[in-house]
Parts: structure tokens; sequence; C-alpha cells
């Protein structure tokens, strides 16, 4: 009692406070888990190790016996401290680079006329190939009793392309398929396309760098009519804002489908259109352009495949 006392003579309510020692002491300190998580982003290879990826139990294995930092974790305190640090296990994307000498600047004209001219701006591009077999996909079905399709097939129908034309001020897309992709085919799209502005003032058509897209008939049929073309730079196709559209055209209607002929397919796609001009701004639409955008372009914090500036 007479320690209790002269606690409190000196430090008042405070010496009250029993200070309990708050359980069972650390066993990682804060170095050896950003060291564990340093570990787990590296690839095994690097490491010595015979396998392209971690396992907990690989992962808790090797970091018993590390040779630099040994240390003994269980496998549940990894899981959660994986968890903790938004470390998960993900599958691998890919990315392919642009080589063209001139993706800036043709990066940079899509942007400025998407910018100050969306009104008068188009994109075209070749949806395919599409072939008669059955597709997977989802749909609702009772547990346990998905829909089945057939994994025998014959592909004796041959393929066919979807020329599909986008219009960016209204959000309007049409197309038509084609046997093969060909320069006639691709004028034929353009001709569409400047139909929907009969005024004869400018209009910008944004296409990828496919050969059959910049014909000498082209050329000249684009300049005669005040058509500028607006080439993507080479494997940079996710630069075109039609690809966003095919995603949905993937989903609902590609999906789960078992079409019998090319002419049945055909027919299913100009359905979907007219369903989805009349329906542009429909939630599942916009979440399909959503998750096409993400699957094309690999990586987030990108705008034209280059980073994002830094706010000032």
């Amino acid at each position: 009692m007479r320690d209790v006392i002269h606690a409190f003579n000196e430090r008042g309510l405070s010496a009250l406070d029993p200070n309990w020692a708050g359980g069972r002491p650390r066993l990682l300190t804060s170095d050896d888990e950003a060291f564990v998580i340093a570990t787990a982003k590296m690839r095994p290879a690097s490491l010595g190790r015979p396998f392209t990826h971690w396992s907990i139990r690989k992962l808790v294995d090797y970091l018993a016996i590390c040779p630099d930092r040994p240390m003994r974790v269980g496998r549940e305190r990894l899981r959660l401290l994986l968890h903790e640090h938004k470390i998960s296990f993900q599958r691998t994307r890919t990315w392919k680079e642009s080589r063209d000498p001139d993706k800036d600047a043709k990066l940079d004209r899509i942007e400025h006329v998407t910018t100050h001219y969306l009104d008068r701006c188009f994109a075209f591009d070749q949806f395919g190939p599409l072939s008669i077999r059955p597709c997977h996909g989802t749909s609702w079905a009772p547990e346990g009793k998905p829909d089945r399709l057939p994994a025998t097939y014959h592909r004796t129908h041959g393929v066919r392309y979807f020329h599909g034309c986008y219009s960016l001020s209204d959000d309007h897309l049409w197309g038509v398929n084609r046997e093969r992709k060909g320069g006639e085919n691709t004028l034929a799209a353009l001709k569409t396309i400047r139909a929907r502005k009969p005024d004869g003032a400018p209009i910008y058509a944004i296409m990828d760098n496919l050969s059959s897209n910049k014909t000498p008939a082209i050329r000249a049929w684009a300049k005669k009519h005040k058509v500028e073309l607006c080439f993507t730079p080479t494997s940079a196709s996710w630069a075109n804002p039609i690809e966003a559209q095919f995603g949905p055209l993937r989903n609902f209607v590609m999906g789960n489908s078992d079409h019998p002929n090319h002419t049945v397919l055909a027919r299913k796609l100009q359905d979907y259109l007219r369903w989805r001009n009349a329906n542009a701004r429909h939630p599942d639409v916009l979440a399909a352009q959503r998750r096409e955008r993400a699957r094309i372009r690999s990586e987030r914090q990108q705008r034209w495949g280059r980073p994002r500036r830094a706010a000032a």
C-alpha cells in the first residue's frame, strides 16, 4: 500500500493503471514483415527454387531455410500478413509495347480529335474471326446443373468478320458481317460513316494499321471526301475507342451460344445492335465495356498507353 501511495504522489491517477504487458510479444518485427512481403513478390526461380510461383506452403518452407534471414511463420499468419499488405494470388497479364516510331504523334492526334472534334469522330475495326462453333459463357441455371454445350463439332462454315463502325458523339454502333477483310469492305464501311455526316465538313475515322485499311483507293477516296484517317500505332489497337464496344458484343452475343450457321449469327448480331443502340447507357452494357477496357489496356493508371501525369 505504501508503494501505491508513493506512486500516486509521484504520478497521480496514472499510477492506478495496472500496465498490463499486452499479451504475447511479437515474433516478427516490421523489418521481418517487409522481408516476407518482398520475398512473396519475387519469382521463386530468382531465389533458386525450381518452380514459377509461390504457394503458401512453399513460401513458408523457403522462409524457414532462407540463408539471408531465416524465420518461422505459420501458414495462417502468412496468409493474413499478405492480406494486410494487399498481396493476392492473381492471373498473369500480358502487355505488348508498341514499337511504332510515330507512336506518340499518332496517339496525340487521336486524343486531340476525340477531345476537340468529338461530334465528328468515328471509329472502325474488324471483329473476328467469327466461326460456327459452341462458345462458352455464363447463364443462370439450377445448382449443379449448368447449361451444356457440345464438345464435338465440325467447322464446315468458314469464318466471317464483323466490320463495325462506331459514332463517338451519339454512342451509336453499327456494322455488317463479311467473308473476309479487304480494302473494298473497309471502303464500304467508311462510306457509311461519311453518310452519317453528309454536310461535307471534315470528319475523323480512327482505325488500326491493317494493310486493308490504308489502300491507295481508300486514301484517294478519303482525301476527296474530307475524311481524315487517324491510324493507331502498331500493336496499340487498344487506342481505338470501338474496341471497348466489342466486349459487350462478345459477352451477350457470342458467349454461351451455339449458332447453327452464319446467317443466324448475323441476325443475332443485328438484333443485339438494335437493342444496344436503344439502350446504350444500360448498366450491363457499361459494365461489359469497362471490363473490356481493362482487358485490352491490361494495366491501370494508363491513358493512351502512357502513365497519367502527376497532379500539380
